[in-house]
């Protein structure tokens, strides 16, 4: 396989500038192109909803790489230029302007959009929290606020919770989840935490939907649940999850189902790849499809989408990875610790707030998740098997 001599990269947050910098580093010497809807450089988005949101970082301190750094890649950064549409044969992409920017490979790197209630775009005081801009803006909001509810229970919902509880509002959070993050660590660690934020005076109301947005003169006032009760609110986040940004390719060519459909080697077609939160790829050591939306994934896939351009043939195959910080809680989880598994602790005492949990399901250890105990969650990740001798059922009570 040929080097390609320019690559294009539509996206330029994490996932895309790890392409770029990976190409380089492997040694590709010609032109980089990065496109961005956003004006800004690249910034990190896990503190958002911590750091930023607390007001405890500026800005600034969430840029990814340095002016120097960006410019030592000898790459254009087209910024403030949303890509429109994309003709995946002739690997060219059109922008909102009208301009269309094509090369020997492409990369899409669009992340995500976050998902809205009905109506909430025609009430002022409802947001969602993707961006930098909408961290800042919410904090503004929040400075000012006395009350703020949070819609979705999931990792976002909860940082923001929790973030929001820290600088003294009294913080609501609703969710059709009968746990915090459920769906991600099951219900056993999910009521754990939901313990925590009880504890720290945040009002749950889970297990029921909400069925919409009540507001007066354009303001929003309150959330609506669909038992019919009311939660008042100055300020409401709806964090109710996110969907692949891939809009802008209908009628591109690409198979498009829950993000870009690619093979194991994060191709989507013949000179075009996918990477980070957009991307849905074949596992080989699973033997199914995955799409993973976390900080690691973005940095990890993005060296093999790096080395298969410059012509390896390179499966993605990784162990996933995801941590949360809420509070005086630092939580990291990989692998698959799903709902329907078993949860055993392997080290720590979930009475002293450190512990570590394997996740089994047919006999097999699934995933791992340390509770403040990051060292140990990793040592267990490596091992993959623990023995069960040791390990003792974790009640939910």
């Amino acid at each position: 396989m040929t080097p390609p001599g320019s690559v294009l990269i539509v996206g330029a947050s994490a996932a895309g500038l790890s392409t770029a910098e990976a190409l380089r580093r492997h040694g590709h010497q010609g032109s980089l192109t990065l496109l961005d809807a956003e004006t800004r450089s690249p910034y990190d988005r896990p503190p958002l909803s911590k750091q930023v949101l607390a007001g405890t970082w500026e800005p600034d301190r969430t840029r990814l790489r340095t002016q120097a750094q960006l410019e030592a890649l000898d790459a254009e950064f087209v910024r403030g230029e949303p890509a429109v549409s994309l003709d995946a044969a002739g690997r060219a992409v059109t922008t909102a302007s009208g301009r269309v920017l094509s090369a020997d490979a492409l990369v899409i790197a669009t992340g995500l959009t976050s998902c809205r209630l009905p109506g909430q775009d025609g009430l002022a005081g409802v947001h969602v929290l993707r961006g930098l801009d909408d961290a800042l803006t919410l904090r503004a909001h929040l400075t000012a606020a006395k009350r703020l509810v949070v819609v979705g229970e999931g990792v976002l919902g909860a940082e923001i919770a929790a973030t929001a509880r820290t600088m003294g509002l009294d913080v609501t959070l609703a969710g059709m989840g009968h746990t915090l993050l459920g769906d991600q660590l099951g219900g056993v660690i999910g009521a754990m935490l939901g313990r925590v934020h009880a504890e720290r005076g945040v009002h749950l109301r889970l297990g029921v939907a909400v069925d919409g947005l009540a507001g007066t003169e354009g303001r929003v006032t309150a959330v609506r649940l669909a038992t019919g009760e009311l939660l008042p609110a100055d300020a409401v986040v709806v964090a109710i999850g996110s969907r692949p940004a891939t809009g802008w390719l209908e009628g591109s060519g690409l198979t498009l189902g829950d993000g870009v459909e690619c093979d194991s080697r994060c191709r989507a077609a013949e000179g075009v790849y996918a990477v980070g939160d957009v991307a849905s790829f074949e596992h080989e050591g699973l033997g199914r499809r995955l799409r993973l939306e976390n900080r690691t994934n973005a940095t990890e896939q993005a060296q093999v989408v790096a080395a298969n351009i410059l012509g390896a043939d390179r499966p993605y195959t990784p162990i996933p990875y995801f941590w949360t910080d809420q509070y005086d809680v630092k939580i990291q989880a990989h692998g698959h610790p799903s709902a329907a598994a078993e949860v055993t602790v392997a080290e720590g005492d979930p009475a002293e707030h450190r512990f570590a949990v394997l996740y089994r399901e047919g006999g097999r250890v699934t995933g791992v998740l340390g509770w403040n105990m990051p060292k140990q969650a990793r040592v267990l990740r490596q091992r993959s098997l623990v023995s069960s001798q040791s390990a003792q059922p974790l009640a939910s009570a």
